[in-house]
């Protein structure tokens, strides 16, 4: 069974940096692509952020480019996201997700709290 666990959110002022990292236990962690979603406050979709493919290929959104970096290490079943000069506009919960390159499966962590405040 496949868990992810995410951690590193907190409050942070505008122009602040976290990095935010996600521990997989299970599956078939260098095969999965892993992305990084939020959901900001009163929003009921979750907004793909950043993925990476299981070749590190990377994208980003356009709201986010240059300001966030995905990058992964398969031997620590990590994914990570670097934030910088954080909005108040990126406050959100973030969600890493684990999934498949066809979509078969898909699995969600728990989720952590960004809040970007003065």
């Amino acid at each position: 069974q496949v868990q992810l666990v995410e951690s590193g959110g907190g409050l942070v002022q505008p122009g602040g940096s976290l990095r935010l990292s996600c521990a997989a236990s299970g599956g078939d962690f260098s095969s999965a692509a892993m992305g990084w979603y939020r959901q900001a406050p009163g929003k009921q979709q979750r907004e793909l952020v950043a993925h990476i493919t299981m070749r590190g290929a990377t994208w980003t959104t356009d709201s986010v480019k240059g300001r966030f970096t995905i990058s992964r290490d398969n031997t620590k079943k990590m994914v990570y996201l670097q934030m910088n000069n954080l909005k108040p506009e990126d406050t959100a919960i973030y969600y890493c997700k684990m999934y498949s390159s066809d979509d078969s499966y898909e699995f969600w962590g728990q989720g952590t709290q960004v809040t970007v405040s003065s």
